[in-house]
């Protein structure tokens, strides 16, 4: 799937870039991470994959605030970032990371299948993308 199919299914949105949806994103991702951090802390490892993906999920919306797009399903946000790669300005790896971020989480919330090694793997790969992700940002 692409932009313009994205756009197309209703599955993205054209919207005004708005400054004050950015910083709300971004705001949201930093509470999850924080809560991802307090999870792991707490030895609940299930609740730090789950924060820590929803932690990228607001970096990626603020991403997709800032280039002009509303996601309407997750799977666009996904879609936006491989955008944003084929343009040179988001490097492979962190699509892989957003990927296994998703992955990562539908195991842990819908199988139950969730490790302290897969949850700290999860929580440094979150902290790297929403610093990548907030430079892009600010570059942009």
């Amino acid at each position: 799937m692409d932009i313009n199919k994205c756009l197309e299914e209703g599955y993205l949105v054209k919207e005004k870039i708005d400054k004050n949806l950015i910083d709300k994103e971004i705001s949201e991702s930093r509470y999850d991470y924080e809560k991802a951090q307090k999870a792991f802390g707490e030895k609940d490892y299930k609740w730090t994959i789950i924060k820590s993906y929803y932690s990228m999920f607001h970096s990626a919306k603020a991403i997709c605030f800032k280039f002009g797009y509303r996601e309407k399903r997750h799977i666009a946000v996904l879609v936006v970032l491989e955008e944003l790669n084929k343009q040179g300005k988001l490097e492979i790896k962190y699509i892989n990371d957003f990927k296994a971020a998703i992955s990562a989480r539908e195991s842990a919330d819908y199988r139950y299948n969730y490790t302290k090694e897969r949850a700290f793997q999860i929580l440094e790969i979150c902290k790297e993308f929403n610093e990548r992700l907030i430079k892009l940002i600010q570059k942009a």
